[in-house]
């Protein structure tokens, strides 16, 4: 008993975390390169932008394991129920667990209750969830979501962005997670404008994804030989829909033509950014 006295300066105090560490008796601490050794499959990049009707969510389809390519196809844009949609980066594994624990929580609540919760109520539900994977995100098993849907009583777009603590944060016009979201939110914020179209927002994701390609190795670009692009979803007053293939791959397919184009900023040798209607963005 006398081991377990300590001076006033070493005292734990009433943490039994610390009394364990003074006593010497600390389980080891996890490698920091535990997610790498592990190999587990991350997702990468996911956008969510606010337009007159709604929202427009988009994300790549690369999943990795370190430095390999595990999945090309990787879905990462779901619906939460029918005017919420969610999109993961992280931890591909438990982030879609999540995911499918939380549309079920939905669908739970609209039967008992007999209407749909608020969306600030969704919000706070995934965030809830976020914070209870802390213990796993210290470990590794990071999940940052996005959060995405159509305020009916609003009548307009929202968007929330977390943190891996499950701090809940919403953003005005567009937020963006993952490994390539620095690149893909510089390319929404130099592009964005309130009057943006439902064409024109999607033109915007697509560039974000495509310049998030560009400069980061875990984010996938579209594979035009396996005819693979980004999945992206609209959510407004008539509910959660995906983008069809076709479109997107038209609109990919101007994008790459746009910047195939010579033009006078090209011929100057710089590095212009394509904005949603094709117009370089100093």
């Amino acid at each position: 008993m006398a081991s377990l006295l300590f001076p006033p300066g070493d005292d734990p105090g009433p943490s039994f975390t610390s009394l364990l560490q003074r006593a010497g008796m600390a389980p080891p601490a996890l490698p920091s390169d535990v997610g790498d050794r592990l190999q587990i499959t991350h997702g990468t990049t996911v956008v969510a932008v606010r337009y007159a009707d709604g929202v427009v969510m988009a994300g790549d389809r690369r999943a990795t394991s370190g430095h390999l390519i595990s999945h090309r196809t990787m879905e990462k844009v779901y619906p939460a129920d029918r005017h919420s949609g969610v999109a993961i980066a992280g931890a591909a594994g438990p982030a879609m667990d999540m995911v499918k624990l939380f549309q079920l929580q939905l669908e739970h609540y609209e039967k008992v209750e007999g209407s749909q919760l608020s969306l600030e109520g969704k919000a706070n539900q995934l965030s809830g969830m976020v914070r209870a994977n802390l213990p796993a995100a210290m470990q590794g098993f990071v999940i940052v979501p996005l959060f995405a849907g159509y305020d009916v009583r609003r009548r307009s777009g929202r968007l929330f962005q977390y943190d891996v603590t499950g701090g809940r944060y919403e953003e005005s016009n567009f937020a963006t997670t993952g490994s390539g979201s620095l690149h893909a939110g510089t390319v929404v914020k130099l592009g964005y404008r309130e009057s943006l179209s439902r064409e024109e927002t999607i033109d915007l994701a697509i560039s974000a994804l495509f310049n998030a390609a560009d400069e980061d190795s875990a984010t996938g670009g579209p594979d035009l030989v396996r005819g693979i692009y980004p999945t992206i979803a609209t959510i407004t007053a008539s509910g959660f829909e995906r983008v069809p293939a076709a479109e997107i791959a038209e609109r990919f397919a101007s994008l790459v033509q746009r910047l195939s184009t010579p033009d006078s900023t090209a011929a100057s040798g710089a590095s212009p950014t394509m904005g949603p209607t094709g117009s370089a963005t100093p």
